[in-house]
């Protein structure tokens, strides 16, 4: 498999052909269970091979001018099957221009063999320059291996750098710190997103390579290994690192061979492969790719861990400082303050008091000079985790000191992180444990469990902080009128505790969230505030998106659930703070303008008191009361504006603000029906989004509304809402509130103009097929399957019935559903648009074209028919 025929090399279709065999004997043989230092090996000695051959067959003249150095990563003889090869030609500062040519043909073939090469050209002292401006380069150069050629060339080389040093420890090492933190925030500072980078990402195998270039840097040893008899890195964590960096490997060499390139995404598409190919089955509800996932990430913690560990100790051992930077403050009997981190005072300290593996976190957080925790004492808490047992969990002063850290004014975030990482929370918290580094597998979600939930306890933090006060202003004067904050923090790291066990996770949150409280002495009263947020934290987001929240019968209901303002404000912030740490680009300016009003107009029915709701008359005048006050202002008659309402029915005041019919009114007013259909577009209203207006001559309503979606989905739109009112004489308006797809606002006039004239094309032309949508459906939407469901609801007082439809959204999907209203004679009321990522959940409010409610006979053969379009 591996020899290649020398008179073969002449082409370069041949040395592809070998390439391409030797990958495919690799897939073959690659096993997860097999050592994988074997198969980085074989991958290195077949290039290796190759690349001697067409050396050989090149190179003739004046060799010893010349030396091939394997560098980076294939220096280390660490190859992937579709790595870089990166490779040094080094030259002799004396070659001549015609010795160099025969570089130039070698170059040149090695590119038409379709090699994916790294490659330099240079001299030792070319290299020394390039070195002394760009460390990447050094760091290249540390991990050289001869190949062929004139090895004396190297050796030279390696004099020259030693000789000249370009680089000090310090000054690589905060190179190297640098180009960390520039990586880390590529990633926005976590390594928990559902698609990690395995080579990039945080806790992945580019910072083992940071530790081993710093350290190999300074003492000029070439494996990690030889730390150990630095006593930087005791036995035990050295084979916690290696044991990580051999899962890594295994992981991507197994992600290059299922892709065929060099990919070191684990995207979706490729989990559920892996999951299998490394043996993880469904266990007790888990499916195997959560269990695969969910052992990544825990490798990544600990790599997270130890690459943090071990650059402080370098940090601390290896570098010049000051005479007094390391000299002890105290802060108590047991802990120290030592170069800005607080250290243990004895080895002993955990094992003498137990609770100081809590105690620590409060003195980091009462203490802001501090940057964090010494390395020596990350490794005793480690050590001493199993000290946190059920004895350590029911002593109160140790939940005392628990619930004091999430009292803090400052630091909790930073404390929970550092909690999280060191193993202390999940210890503390064995139910919090089940979620650490599990994964979401869903549409939505793109962070882990423990790492979602830890987002969001940051995003509560950054609502009582005035500095941040730009991001959410609206939030932070909420934020004002929480009494106990801690309160929220509670709720919030128990919010979805019981994620991945049977059943409800609210509910059973619920339960692990009230034992938690009266084990920590927490009031009756508080405990019951903090037991109603983890069951009840995502009411808020589902009757804002789902429910028509301009109905006061709507707002009462919601009134009622939430019973006080004071809940009402703990709830508001916790539902922001989750959705936005849910998944960044699910938060828009719709779901904040809908949250918003859903708070408000509750935070008014609770203070009007719930014995006395909204009546829908008196909502209706005032409504009409506002709007004509205003039209009259701008100089329309009384006489006008009746006209343009009398055959408007009393559902219309009921679901538009006064601003919207004002609008609404001048543009009725101002058209003829000659003119119709009218299409307009308002590109902000108060409601954070766009919104379409039809007027139009009613024909059939489910034609109006499959055409317009149609067009909308056409026009890169993402639906928001759909409001549907038919006149007493058979006119149409409708008003649809949109987006971008990427969420963003539409500011454009030439963009509102298209989307004006699109639209009103579609309705013009009535018996033109409708478009084609042009945007493809997600590719991680393909991964996800949704099982569509769909079900009837009588309202309470049997006037409609609401089909509620759960999809996977797709183009054209609103216009499909449109068309078989109309096939089946209902009647489109309303409609309540809801897209989660790529998931639809869809609100519909119809009746027959009679006004009569739809038979249960009837409702069966719609879904029949409904399941049977969707899947097809």
């Amino acid at each position: 498999m591996n020899t290649i025929n020398t008179q073969d090399l002449s082409r370069a279709k041949q040395i592809k052909q070998a390439i391409k065999l030797h990958n495919t004997h690799l897939k073959n043989s690659f096993s997860p269970q097999k050592p994988i230092q074997d198969f980085l090996l074989a991958k290195s000695k077949f290039i290796d091979k190759l690349l001697l051959l067409i050396w050989t067959r090149v190179i003739t003249h004046n060799i010893e001018n010349f030396a091939l150095i394997a560098v980076g990563g294939y220096g280390r003889q660490e190859m992937f099957p579709y790595s870089d090869i990166d490779i040094l030609v080094l030259f002799h500062d004396s070659t001549t221009e015609n010795d160099k040519q025969q570089l130039s043909a070698f170059c040149t073939f090695l590119w038409d063999t379709g090699l994916k090469l790294g490659l330099s050209v240079r001299s030792s002292s070319e290299c020394v320059k390039a070195c002394t401006e760009d460390q990447t380069i050094l760091t290249n150069l540390m991990e050289s291996r001869h190949l062929i050629g004139n090895d004396e060339l190297l050796a030279t080389l390696r004099t020259q750098l030693a000789e000249t040093r370009p680089w000090s420890s310090e000054a690589f090492y905060q190179a190297k710190i640098e180009e960390q933190q520039l990586r880390y925030a590529k990633f926005h500072n976590t390594a928990y997103n559902l698609e990690p980078n395995i080579k990039e990402g945080p806790g992945g195998l580019r910072d083992l390579q940071i530790l081993a270039w710093v350290f190999k840097h300074h003492y000029q040893c070439k494996t990690l290994r030889e730390l150990t008899k630095y006593d930087f890195l005791p036995q035990s964590e050295y084979e916690e690192l290696f044991s990580a960096q051999e899962l890594l490997w295994k992981i991507r060499f197994a992600l290059h061979l299922l892709t065929g390139r060099c990919e070191d995404r684990l995207l979706f598409d490729y989990q559920r492969d892996l999951a299998i190919w490394f043996g993880f089955t469904e266990q007790q509800n888990n499916e195997g790719v959560e269990q695969f996932m969910q052992h990544y990430f825990k490798t990544v913690m600990q790599l997270e861990r130890l690459n943090e560990t071990l650059l402080q100790f370098f940090n601390e051992h290896c570098l010049a400082h000051d005479d007094n930077t390391y000299q002890a403050q105290v802060i108590n009997d047991k802990f120290d303050s030592i170069a800005g981190y607080i250290a243990a005072r004895s080895v002993t300290v955990f094992q003498t008091s137990p609770r100081a593996l809590l105690e620590i976190f409060l003195l980091l957080q009462k203490t802001p000079s501090l940057k964090g925790i010494r390395a020596t004492t990350i490794r005793l808490i480690r050590s001493n985790l199993y000290l946190i047992d059920d004895n350590f969990r029911q002593d109160p002063q140790a939940r005392e000191l628990f619930i004091n850290i999430l009292r803090q004014p400052r630091g909790i975030t930073h404390v929970l992180r550092y909690m999280n990482r060191y193993g202390v929370l999940a210890a503390y918290l064995p139910s919090f444990g089940n979620i650490v580094a599990r994964m979401q597998y869903d549409l939505f979600h793109i962070y882990t469990v423990d790492e979602h939930t830890l987002f969001v306890i940051r995003n509560l933090r950054r609502f009582a902080l005035a500095r941040h006060n730009n991001e959410m202003p609206f939030c932070n004067d909420i934020f004002l009128l929480i009494p106990k904050p801690h309160i929220l923090y509670i709720a919030a790291l128990f919010h979805d505790i019981a994620k991945g066990k049977k059943g409800d996770h609210s509910e059973l949150g619920q339960v692990i969230a009230q034992k938690f409280c009266v084990d920590h002495n927490i009031s009756e009263y508080d405990t019951r505030l903090i037991c109603w947020l983890v069951k009840n934290h995502l009411i808020m987001s589902t009757t804002a998106q789902r429910k028509d929240i301009s109905d006061p019968d709507v707002i009462h209901e919601f009134s009622v659930k939430v019973g006080k303002a004071e809940y009402l404000n703990y709830l508001y912030l916790l539902t922001v703070a989750d959705i936005r740490a849910t998944n960044p680009s699910l938060w828009t300016s719709w779901k904040d303008s809908l949250l918003k009003e859903l708070y408000i107009a509750t935070h008014n029915a609770l203070r009007r008191g719930l014995e006395n709701p909204v009546n829908q008359q008196e909502t209706i005048q005032t409504t009409k009361t506002e709007a004509r006050k205003e039209l009259i202002k701008k100089g329309i008659s009384d006489t006008s504006i009746k006209n343009a309402w009398q055959h408007i029915n009393s559902d219309y005041f009921l679901r538009y603000y006064p601003d919207e019919i004002i609008w609404h009114t001048i543009a009725i007013l101002n058209c003829s029906e000659q003119d119709l259909p009218l299409v307009l577009l308002r590109p902000q209203t108060q409601r954070g989004s766009a919104e379409v207006f039809i007027y139009a001559l009613h024909q059939q309503e489910d034609f109006i509304f499959s055409r317009t979606t149609a067009a909308l989905d056409k026009l890169g739109l993402t639906i928001l809402d759909a409001r549907i009112i038919t006149s007493h004489n058979q006119y149409a308006l409708n008003s649809f509130q949109v987006l971008e797809q990427s969420g963003a606002p539409i500011n454009d006039l030439h963009r509102e103009l298209h989307i004006c004239s699109t639209v009103k094309q579609q309705l013009k032309n009535q018996h033109s097929k409708l478009d084609q949508n042009l945007h493809p459906q997600s590719r991680q939407a393909e991964h996800f399957p949704i099982t569509t469901k769909a079900y009837f609801h009588p309202d309470p007082q049997n006037r409609s019935h609401t089909l509620e439809l759960i999809t996977t959204d797709h183009p054209g999907l609103l216009s499909k559903l449109g068309q078989l209203f109309r096939k089946y004679n209902y009647n489109l009321l309303n409609a309540k648009i809801t897209t989660i990522g790529s998931r639809a959940e869809d609100m519909f409010i119809l009746t027959t074209q009679d006004k009569q409610l739809i038979s249960p006979e009837q409702q069966k053969t719609f879904i029949d028919e409904l399941k049977q379009q969707l899947e097809n």
